[in-house]
């Protein structure tokens, strides 16, 4: 039962037991064997900036000094239809909200209610794949990207040369892996925050890296075996940072950062051995090959405690950038979707309301059919207002304005 159960949720989520960790793991494997890759292949085609980086607020005041300024009557008349935007679509999100909320009772690892009945580990994975089923189209509708296995490869594979902090992740651990995305910007990012400026590996300044591939939101939802879903959103991750945000995951040391740490050492030892070593076997009379030991036995023991602090060290800046970049999880997470999505969704109706009243093709049926001309003309004007190459789903945008009716104030059908 465990294992069918297993069959089914793994459909549609990445990082497997069978053939979706191997297929995983042979992309991994042809990553590491690329020369400096910068972003995962396909990465134009596979991910597309949905994301209106604009609040309602500003949204509607723009549009009102645009489109809607002729006189009096048309801007009362706008803002009638977003009050009406906004009424409607609390009802449908309210709703929705309390479905998600009557699945996830059962498996919130942060219920403070009685709980009924324990669950099977068989009966868990099935409710947790109903609650990653409910919420794919709300992710979705909020403009969020569900992450390509490809590029979970290129996350887990690549890393990026000023990341010191790096981790290693045991695909075996893992039930299913999943990542949604929104925001994607290309800049410089800090990687490590922590509480206090951290000084470079000499006693220097932290350099801020180069511009670099990260997103303004990422979800994740990950599950260990034997333990129970993980749902996190985080904010302004890189691309080649996504692993880290994963359960269970190792710190590591860079091959770089090992290389400086051994060089360090055997310089160091042997200039004591230099120095104090051939004094003992001068005046102490102790032979070669018990001060070699003495020696070894030294180094070793020094090598243990340096690499031992420096993992320390990146464990906590670990901690400190998942504590400052950490959103919401588990069930505050749900809420925070059902905003999002909901601001979404208002803000394509009143994008199509906006530029098909402008282009004289709102109709009184609502019968739109220049969806093309409407989606190149709302992207142009994004581009010009965001600088950003933003895809407007026309299509849903057009849809949602019949369900919601022009004339009318009724709630999308659900």
């Amino acid at each position: 039962m465990l294992c069918m159960t297993r069959l089914v949720l793994g459909a549609g989520v990445t990082g497997l037991p069978s053939r979706g960790k191997a297929s995983l793991a042979a992309k991994m494997a042809q990553y590491r064997k690329m020369r400096k890759p910068t972003t995962p292949q396909n990465w134009t085609v596979d991910y597309r900036e949905r994301y209106i980086p604009f609040s309602k607020e500003q949204l509607v005041n723009t549009l009102l000094k645009e489109f809607h300024s002729s006189s009096h009557t048309e801007r009362v008349s706008f803002l009638a239809f977003v009050s009406q935007v906004d009424a409607s679509l609390l009802y449908h999100y309210h709703s929705v909200l309390e479905q998600l909320k009557g699945l996830y009772e059962p498996i919130n690892p942060d219920q403070d209610t009685l709980q009924e009945t324990s669950l099977t580990d068989a009966e868990r994975l099935t409710k947790e794949k109903d609650v990653l089923g409910k919420l794919e189209p709300l992710l979705d509708q909020a403009n969020f990207n569900s992450l390509s296995e490809d590029t979970l490869a290129y996350a887990l594979a690549v890393n990026h040369p000023y990341d010191e902090v790096q981790v290693s992740v045991n695909l075996d651990q893992y039930e299913y892996i999943q990542f949604w995305a929104l925001g994607q910007r290309i800049g410089p990012l800090r990687v490590m925050t922590t509480l206090q400026a951290q000084r470079g590996f000499f006693g220097t300044s932290p350099r801020i890296p180069a511009d670099r591939h990260y997103f303004k939101r990422v979800v994740v939802a990950a599950r260990t075996k034997n333990a129970h879903l993980v749902l996190k959103c985080f904010k302004d991750i890189p691309l080649e940072g996504l692993e880290q945000l994963l359960p269970a995951v190792r710190v590591r040391t860079s091959i770089l950062y090992r290389a400086l740490l051994n060089s360090m050492l055997i310089v160091s030892g042997l200039a004591v051995f230099v120095n104090v070593g051939m004094v003992v076997l001068t005046d102490l009379k102790i032979g070669t090959a018990s001060l070699l030991l003495f020696f070894a036995a030294f180094m070793a023991f020094r090598a243990w405690k340096v690499f031992g602090q420096r993992r320390n060290v990146h464990a906590l800046e670990l901690v400190h950038m998942l504590y400052y970049r950490s959103t919401s999880n588990n069930s505050e997470l749900l809420g925070s979707l059902i905003l999002r999505a909901q601001e979404e969704h208002a803000k394509e109706v009143i994008l199509a309301y906006s530029f098909l009243k402008q282009q004289h093709h709102l109709k009184e049926d609502a019968d739109f059919k220049p969806v093309e001309h409407l989606q190149q003309d709302v992207q142009e004007w994004l581009h010009l207002r965001s600088g950003l190459d933003i895809t407007f789903c026309a299509e849903r945008a057009c849809k949602h304005l019949k369900e919601l009716g022009v004339q009318g104030c009724r709630p999308p059908h659900g």
